[in-house]
């Protein structure tokens, strides 16, 4: 996986999240639940780390924008 870099934490409220799973249905789901509530820069694939097990997905959050249960319905 890249780097992280400093824009993806330049401020308070800003993550990066890095999801490990047996599967890439797992790590699409967990990925799908951070969406529901918050503003995310989602991943289109997993990757395979030689020698680890699973998938590793990795995806930038805002936590600054959190959804509103409105919009969440609507979703």
């Amino acid at each position: 996986m890249r780097q992280i870099n400093d824009a993806h934490v330049a401020r308070p409220g800003l993550a990066v999240v890095e999801v490990a799973a047996a599967d890439d249905e797992t790590a699409f789901a967990v990925q799908q639940l951070l969406a529901a509530r918050w503003g995310i820069a989602p991943a289109d694939r997993t990757t395979r780390e030689p020698g680890e097990p699973g998938v590793r997905l990795r995806c930038f959050l805002d936590l600054r924008h959190e959804l509103d249960s409105e919009h969440q319905e609507e979703g």
